[in-house]
């Protein structure tokens, strides 16, 4: 059965008048096997004008509690996670950071964020900026055809499983979670269909929350959707610095209502 596209609670964020450019990214799915990626994001963190940077989902491929970024005391070298959060500290000293969960990092929690100085965004939310409102989403709550993964959202979306799995030691959580991850690399070798966000599902938020455009990632499909009536769906990037063609973008906001993206890679 193909689930409702009702739209959830609306979160509101008011950008301060001092803000007069934001940037927004997505789908970077940072992980310990892809130096390149996580080289580029920390070096745009470090050097970006924005005054604000929208994480919105997937910025890990995953993320099994946040007791895995934790120090440990024990290691010769502080975990990927705690290197990441490192990072994101250093950012938030020049500029407001916010996250938003994805469909692979939905378990990072307020432990994480508050020690990161990065404020966790709920999906969706609504930004009054540059004299519009912009809402913004992950986007996999969208994909209404894809049934699949909207069962799975919905089991690990509860608080029930997310307890039942946190409770468990993390050397499982993350033996769990690579045997997860080899099941969605064993499914796109075969070609599935995922399924892209549904437009009249996209049209129905966006009336529904007073707000011409939609910024989402999910899909890995950049690009802009005229949905009609003056209302547009915006896509943004995945990144990956190691792939054969590199992919390292981001959707830059100016206060004048300018949208650009800049690719953060050599021509």
């Amino acid at each position: 059965m193909r689930p409702p596209s009702t739209l959830p609670p609306v979160a509101e964020l008011v950008a301060p008048p001092s803000w007069c450019t934001v940037d927004f990214i997505s789908d970077l799915h940072l992980h310990a096997g892809d130096a390149a990626t996580l080289a580029v994001w920390q070096a745009y963190l470090a050097q970006t004008p924005a005054d604000a940077v929208f994480m919105l989902g997937d910025l890990f491929e995953v993320w099994v509690g946040d007791d895995c970024a934790r120090p440990d005391g024990t290691a010769a070298e502080p975990s990927f996670e705690s290197a990441c959060a490192q990072v994101l500290r250093q950012a938030a000293g020049q500029r407001a950071l916010f996250f938003m969960h994805g469909n692979r990092d939905f378990l990072v929690g307020n432990s994480f964020t508050d020690n990161c100085r990065t404020a966790l965004l709920q999906d969706p939310t609504a930004l009054s900026f540059a004299g519009q409102r912009w809402l913004l989403s992950h986007g996999d709550a969208l994909c209404l055809d894809d049934l699949d993964y909207m069962e799975f959202r919905r089991l690990v979306r509860s608080a029930g499983w997310q307890a039942a799995f946190l409770a468990r030691p993390l050397a499982e959580r993350q033996e769990l979670a690579r045997g997860m991850r080899q099941q969605s690399e064993a499914r796109k070798r075969t070609g599935a269909n995922y399924g892209d966000v549904d437009n009249a599902a996209a049209r129905h938020w966006l009336q529904a929350a007073h707000a011409p455009a939609l910024i989402h990632g999910h899909t890995h499909q950049p690009a802009q959707h005229d949905l009609g009536g003056g209302m547009s769906r915006i896509v943004l990037s995945d990144w990956d610095a190691a792939a054969p063609v590199p992919r390292a973008e981001v959707l830059r906001l100016d206060k004048d209502g300018g949208l650009r993206r800049i690719s953060l890679l050599p021509a």
